[in-house]
């Protein structure tokens, strides 16, 4: 689904790759790299790939790519990543992760710290401002935890996830060493007009999420071990 549905086909991907830039000869660390499409992309336009993702289920499926210059591996950006190396790779790119993690600094610590120091990291998250439709009072300051239910055909899913505001998310950047190089809000691409025009109709009048492109500060950031990501209670 995640090859073909709009927001990810027609709106998510071409935001992000578009941030990515071109990506020959470079070295891309994917996080929460899901069934391996992203990971596709960037190894056919010359890319070297090392992708992780908490599923196994999901590192199977895009193993099973079987991409040349690509590796991928079972691992959590919640926990350190003992495998990556310090300032080993030219880009770092996490799509649709970081809201289903409570804490943002010690990740983005860990993905600032592979990160040569001419390196980027592109992410996308949920949109603040969209989300808070779902939030139980309303407070769009509010870092909470919040539940969604998705449809796919006759199935539904019940989906949780964190929402933070702007000033949170721009917090933990700082606190990461990272400093924000683009802001987009972006629109789907043209081919959803006539494909999906309900997805079109909603995209181009109010954002599902939010993505950065950001860049490793002059300074590196104090360390710290907090790791927290359960939810509460």
């Amino acid at each position: 689904m995640n090859e073909t549905a709009p927001y990810n086909a027609l709106y998510e991907r071409p935001a992000v790759i578009n941030l990515l830039g071109d990506v020959a000869s470079k070295r891309v660390l994917e996080v929460g790299c899901g069934s391996g499409v992203l990971a596709q992309h960037l190894v056919e336009h010359g890319a070297e790939v090392v992708g992780f993702d908490a599923s196994a289920g999901m590192v199977e499926i895009a193993a099973g790519r079987r991409l040349p210059n690509a590796e991928f591996r079972v691992a959590d950006l919640a926990e350190p990543l003992t495998f990556v190396a310090d300032a080993s790779f030219d880009l770092a790119v996490g799509s649709l992760v970081m809201h289903y993690l409570h804490d943002w600094v010690a990740p983005l610590r860990e993905l600032r710290r592979a990160l040569r120091s001419d390196g980027a990291l592109i992410l996308s998250t949920h949109h603040p401002a969209q989300d808070v439709a779902l939030s139980t009072d309303g407070n769009y300051f509010a870092t909470e935890y919040l539940q969604d239910r998705w449809s796919l055909g006759t199935t539904t899913f019940d989906v949780q996830f964190w929402r933070r505001p702007l000033t949170a998310m721009f917090s933990a950047f700082a606190a990461a060493g990272l400093v924000v190089d683009v802001l987009q809000e972006p629109m789907p691409i043209e081919a959803c007009r006539e494909l999906h025009p309900d997805a079109w109709a909603g995209l181009t009048t109010k954002p599902a999420f939010v993505f950065f492109r950001l860049k490793p500060s002059r300074h590196p950031p104090v360390a710290d071990a907090s790791r927290s990501t359960s939810p509460p209670g």
